[in-house]
């Protein structure tokens, strides 16, 4: 390949499009939009907060010497300092810097800010003598604050999402297998806001992945600052360029200077995780990697959290339940669960329940051969971009709305009060299929398997069975209980958008 660099008319229209409106001023970048949007829902949530407050407990507790609008101008004055402290708490920059981060990455700030703003602003409106409000409203306005703020957040964030300005132009240094690998889930995450570009390397790749054939390599290394500035490009992804680590540094210290996102995928990243813990020898940062296997008070805590969500779902779904078996008795002969033997925690054998979605002559066969052709790396995705098996002939009518809903793992919160399985974690799998298993994905056994998990949450269908198994794997290194009530929180947005990752 020679050292020239691709023209425009290499990339598709969509880039050259967000470039130009880029260069004329008429479209903003992602972390301006997202950060007035952010900013109008925090004020947002307050002013509906104060409102409603007002409106309930009328009455109660304000001076009338100095007249109900002396409260409000006092709330009034205040906004600008929540505003300040929400920037304070990082909580307007970090969707620029960061790929998939969402409002609940942000309910542990949301909500220090919220306590905190609220007792002092409760300290100043008593010691003002402005109003004396009950304890009750203090309260509410509190627990309002939270919801309120939290939902205009995810609101403001789906808004950008669908805005051309949330689109970065990302470009990939490197074309082998991990910048292929990379560059095939930014395609398949369009969630994430990353427009593809191109591959940066002083070749081209010697083969390319299915879908990745029209991905352009843009120029070498050596020429990334030039490239960057005639593309547009907001975002640089390292992904082990086949150049001297010296010439890397130097070049990511001269994007530095420019306005540039830059991830680096670290070299070992099949043994490290996003929670990294990261200390020093004089000044050296070192990252340490952490054992995957929980303490026994970390897991007989989890068990807790599992039996006590468990019994309480069971509870609320019980008519379900019964709508669903009797559907599934209806829709097709044979029994109302499907019964699989999974391999659980410590590779322990267990029975995994579902609702029954597929004829019950079904060959399992089937699945064992696309299970090894998926872990060995086989397998192209659909034109959907999916990585499913196509047994269309085989589910049950009402078998295809319980698989688009997930309403068909509901019996394994079963599993989960009897112990088999936990609330969150990894993919219960097969034996068939842990023959196939590299040595560190047998680090997934270290926790308990999951009705859902950061596969699910993150990937589900888009991933092959090998990158499902590094996220299992990710998950066991990285677990924690904070870790397990992110994944929860995210699930219902895959039940309302099953086919689509967040």
């Amino acid at each position: 390949m020679t050292s020239a660099i691709a023209t425009l008319e290499a990339v598709d229209e969509r880039t050259r499009d967000l470039l130009a409106r880029r260069r004329e001023g008429t479209l903003p970048r992602r972390g301006d939009i997202v950060r007035r949007a952010l900013l109008l829902a925090d004020i947002g949530g307050l002013l509906v907060t104060f409102v409603v407050s007002q409106a309930i407990f009328s009455g109660h507790g304000a001076d009338d010497r100095l007249g109900p609008s002396t409260e409000t101008l006092t709330f009034l004055a205040t906004l600008p300092v929540w505003a300040i402290a929400a920037r304070a708490y990082g909580l307007y920059d970090r969707d620029e810097r960061r790929t998939d981060h969402s409002t609940v990455e942000d309910l542990t700030g949301v909500f220090h800010l919220i306590t905190v703003g609220s007792w002092l602003l409760f300290a100043l409106v008593a010691v003002t003598h402005v109003a004396s409000p009950p304890a009750v409203r203090e309260l509410f306005f509190w627990a309002m604050a939270l919801v309120s703020v939290s939902a205009l957040r995810v609101l403001a964030r789906t808004l950008c999402r669908r805005s051309a300005s949330y689109l970065q132009n990302t470009v990939v240094v490197g074309a082998g297998h991990t910048g292929q690998l990379v560059a095939r889930k930014v395609l398949q995450h369009r969630e994430y806001g990353l427009n593809l570009v191109g591959f940066i390397d002083h070749r081209e790749p010697r083969e390319r992945w299915p879908g990745l054939e029209r991905v352009p390599v843009l120029g070498e290394v050596r020429r990334l600052p030039e490239i960057v500035d005639q593309f547009g490009i907001e975002r640089v992804i390292f992904a082990f360029a086949d150049t001297p680590s010296r010439k890397l540094v130097a070049l990511i210290r001269e994007l530095r200077d420019r306005e540039v996102e830059i991830d680096v995928v670290p070299r070992m990243f099949e043994l490290t995780g996003p929670a990294l813990d990261v200390h020093d020898i004089e000044g050296l940062p070192l990252i340490a990697l952490r054992s995957t296997r929980p303490r026994r008070s970390s897991l007989l805590l989890k068990r807790l959290c599992d039996v006590v969500v468990a019994t309480v779902l069971l509870a609320l779904t019980a008519p379900l339940f019964v709508w669903i078996a009797l559907r599934v008795r209806r829709d097709s002969p044979g029994p109302v669960f499907f019964r699989q033997t999974r391999l659980g925690y410590r590779r322990r054998e267990f029975t995994l329940l579902k609702f029954r979605t597929m004829a019950v002559d079904t060959d399992p066969s089937v699945h064992e051969e696309y299970s090894r052709r998926s872990l060995a790396g086989d397998l192209a995705p659909e034109e959907s971009g999916l990585f499913k098996l196509d047994q269309a002939d085989k589910v049950t009518p009402f078998g295809r709305f319980l698989r688009r809903t997930s309403l068909d793992e509901l019996p394994q919160l079963l599993n989960v009060l009897r112990g088999d399985m936990s609330l969150v974690g990894p993919r219960p799998c097969l034996e068939y299929e842990a023959q196939h298993f590299e040595p560190h994905h047998l680090e997934r056994f270290d926790v308990p398997a999951g009705i859902t998990g950061l596969w699910q949450v993150s990937a589900r269908a888009r991933s092959t069975l090998g990158e499902a198994l590094e996220m299992d794997v990710t998950y066991a290194r990285n677990w924690s209980l904070w870790l397990d009530l992110r994944l929860l929180l995210k699930t219902p947005l895959q039940l309302i958008r099953p086919s689509v990752t967040q």
